[in-house]
């Protein structure tokens, strides 16, 4: 087993054993001159608990500070003062916007944590000429973002599937959703960013305009500046949608189906597939929100004990061309060979399906079930291996398995600007592969862990070829597999954007000399 894996293992059963993981480093004075600093927002220094905590429910790196930015100057004069204090400092500074990260990446043990969603103002503003943008804060909700864009009948292109997350979090990473294979991801539909870099510089960038840091800064993990603004183009929003589910027992079918439907000139407009694991009534379970196309066949399935595959499609209309869009459905539907019995359907507004997850969350939140741990794993895997890793994973590893959604599309690669610093596989059509577990109890979080780390070990002895996206590395080895060629130029742009490694150190993947956090041995 290599040393990287090892290591990472022993972090996950960390995690797993002690629940959550709150790490301290020695106590250090918070310089007087940090609350000497002259700003439009404030810091907070006693009511930090909130910036130690994620979505992943994990990790807790408590900060020395919290900074409540009332402008872009905040952030600026924050980092600067940071950097001003040179290599001996301990402080580092993380972004953080919805809390959305699932290992602590967007915390900053002993550091200065950003709360940007501080930075959200009515300072949105949308430009709806001929080629129509609007510009929002980095801190500002895409849930925001669509209402306010809605309101000239425009909204961006390509989404994520949870709305309430930050623009300039998801743009650190990727931002993928059901619309990628058309669209291409969220970092491949920006037009200009304001970023404020390691050094403290307030710096406006674009492709043709300071590139470099522009395409660094696209899914850079947030390595060489805070995004503070983001001009994302739109486009003619719908305002209905309609929304499809099928069932395939057949991974084959299923795979060449989706891989059919992503290379189709006239195709749906968002496609995403689920593999289903010792689901019981399935079908049924849709009657809440979906009408069956054959409600007598579609009620006598049986799910119990199946390994299924669900097909989720839609496609967007205006109800003066429902007829067709009806037609469209039909004719893609002839093409494909799902279950017929599993067809079911609904016609919702646009935006009550962006903000779908947005539901289950409120019925989560209202068991108590919704800050629980959320050990996840979510990987890119080349076309070319999509059907051994399945036939492990799927048939072997998860067998008995059902702790959460399992999301399993395809993506075009062309969608995809190479320029920018997210990894992605060299083929053509790659897969978006993520387990999104939940767990309850130290128990199920050390089950759960321990099937990541067989699926990780796996596909590293098959050479698969798997990426990890949203990646939670802990070795500078396993970080520079990752990037693989790209390293050098990562590295160089640290350099460039970041000399002294004060920003987003809860990613670990260049830590500040002076304040290097242990790790278990």
């Amino acid at each position: 087993m290599r040393p990287s894996l090892l290591q990472y293992l022993k972090l996950l059963l960390l995690l797993a054993l002690g629940g959550v993981t709150t790490m301290h480093v020695p106590k250090q004075d918070v310089p007087s001159s940090l609350e000497a600093l002259t700003l439009d927002g404030h810091f907070s220094f006693h009511d930090v608990s909130a910036a130690a905590q994620d979505f992943g429910n994990l990790s807790s790196f408590p900060p020395v500070a919290v900074l409540h930015p009332g402008s872009v100057a905040d952030i600026a004069t924050t980092i600067r003062h940071v950097f001003l204090m040179g290599e001996h400092s301990t402080l580092t500074v993380a972004a953080r916007g919805h809390g959305h990260s699932l290992y602590g990446q967007s915390q900053a043990a002993e550091g200065i944590v950003i709360s940007m969603e501080s930075l959200q103002s009515n300072t949105m503003r949308v430009n709806p000429g001929v080629s129509p943008y609007v510009d929002a804060s980095g801190g500002e909700l895409w849930i925001n973002v669509l209402h306010e864009t809605l309101k000239y009948g425009l909204a961006p292109k390509s989404w994520t599937d949870y709305l309430h997350l930050t623009v300039g979090g998801t743009l650190s990473n990727a931002g993928v959703s059901g619309q990628t294979f058309r669209h291409g991801p969220q970092i491949s539909n920006v037009n200009e960013l304001e970023i404020v870099t390691g050094r403290g510089d307030v710096i406006t960038c674009s492709p043709e305009q300071n590139s470099d840091l522009f395409h660094a800064a696209l899914g850079g993990l947030g390595q060489f500046g805070v995004i503070t603004r983001a001009r994302i183009p739109l486009e003619p929003a719908p305002k209905m949608v309609r929304w499809l589910r099928v069932l395939y027992l057949d991974f084959t079918s299923f795979t060449e189906d989706q891989e059919m439907l992503i290379s189709a000139e006239k195709t749906f407009d968002y496609i995403e597939g689920f593999v289903i694991i010792n689901r019981t009534g399935i079908l049924n379970n849709w009657r809440s929100s979906f009408n069956p196309q054959d409600p007598v066949r579609s009620s006598q399935f049986e799910s119990d004990g199946k390994v299924l595959f669900c097909l989720e499609m839609t496609k967007n209309f205006n109800p003066d061309k429902a007829d067709v869009m009806e037609q469209e459905v039909n004719t893609l539907l002839s093409q494909l060979r799902y279950m017929p019995s599993s067809l079911f359907h609904t016609d919702v507004t646009y935006i009550e399906f962006l903000d779908r997850v947005h539901s289950s969350e409120m019925k989560l939140r209202a068991k108590g079930m919704w800050e629980v741990p959320h050990p996840w794993l979510n990987i890119i895997i080349p076309r070319s291996m999509i059907h051994k890793f399945a036939k492990e994973v799927f048939g072997k590893i998860l067998k008995d398995s059902n702790n959460g959604p399992i999301l399993l599309y395809p993506v075009n690669k062309s969608r995809w600007d190479n320029r920018t610093s997210v990894v992605i596989p060299d083929e053509e059509v790659f897969y978006l592969v993520a387990f999104l577990s939940s767990a309850l109890g130290p128990h199920n979080i050390k089950h759960t862990l321990d099937l990541n780390y067989r699926i990780i070990e796996f596909s590293d002895k098959a050479g698969i070829g798997v990426k990890q996206y949203l990646p939670n590395y802990t070795t500078e080895q396993e970080w520079q597999s990752h990037f693989g060629a790209r390293w050098d130029t990562f590295q160089q742009r640290k350099k460039a954007y970041d000399p002294l490694a004060i920003l987003a150190p809860g990613q670990r993947i260049f830590q500040k000399a002076s304040a290097s956090l242990p790790l278990p041995s």
